[in-house]
C-alpha cells in the first residue's frame, strides 16, 4: 500500500579504487560545468574500470579510454578514464568487454596503464557521470577514498 510514495534509490558503485572528489575539481569544463551529466570524479589508484551499475554495456568509445552501462532502469552512467585521453588512440588501454554485453557491477570493462595515462594525458582524473538525468530528482554523492565497488552515489 501507498507504494507510490517510495522513493525509487538507485545505488551507482566505485568503478576503480581511489579518491572520489567533487565533479566541479575536474580540470576541464566540459566535465566541471556538468555540460554531460552530473556525478563525481575519482583519482584511480588501480589499473581496473570495472562496471559502476547493472546493466548492458552501451558505448565503449573505439580509443577504449571511455564507456557507458544503461541499467534496465534506464539510468545510464559514463565512465571517462582521464582527460585528453582520447589523444592517447587506444594506447595505454585494453578492452575486457564489449558493446552489447550484459554486466554486472564490478566486471572489468576496461584495464588501464595508469603509469603511460598519468604520463601522456592531461590527467588521470575519471568522471564517473549520469548522462541520462531525465528521471533523476536528487543525487547523494559520497567524498571519499574508496575500493571498487564501494557506493559512491545514490540516485532518486
Amino acid at each position: 500500500m501507498f507504494g507510490f510514495l517510495k522513493r525509487k534509490v538507485r545505488d551507482i558503485y566505485a568503478p576503480v579504487d581511489g579518491q572520489v572528489v567533487a565533479l566541479e575539481s575536474v580540470p576541464d569544463d566540459v566535465f566541471s560545468q556538468k555540460m554531460v551529466g552530473d556525478g563525481v570524479a575519482m583519482m584511480p589508484i588501480s589499473n581496473f574500470f570495472t562496471a559502476p551499475i547493472d546493466g548492458v554495456v552501451s558505448k565503449i568509445f573505439s580509443t577504449n579510454h571511455a564507456y557507458s552501462i544503461k541499467s534496465d532502469k534506464d539510468l545510464e552512467v559514463m565512465v571517462h578514464i582521464g582527460l585528453d585521453t582520447v589523444a592517447l588512440e587506444g594506447k595505454g588501454f585494453i578492452r575486457i568487454a564489449n558493446e552489447g554485453d550484459r554486466v554486472k557491477a564490478g566486471d572489468v570493462i576496461i584495464e588501464a596503464d595508469l603509469p603511460y595515462i598519468r604520463e601522456h594525458a592531461k590527467d588521470i582524473i575519471t568522471p564517473v557521470i549520469i548522462t541520462d538525468e531525465s528521471d533523476v530528482k536528487s543525487i547523494e554523492k559520497k567524498l571519499a577514498i574508496v575500493k571498487s565497488q564501494d557506493k559512491i552515489m545514490e540516485v532518486s
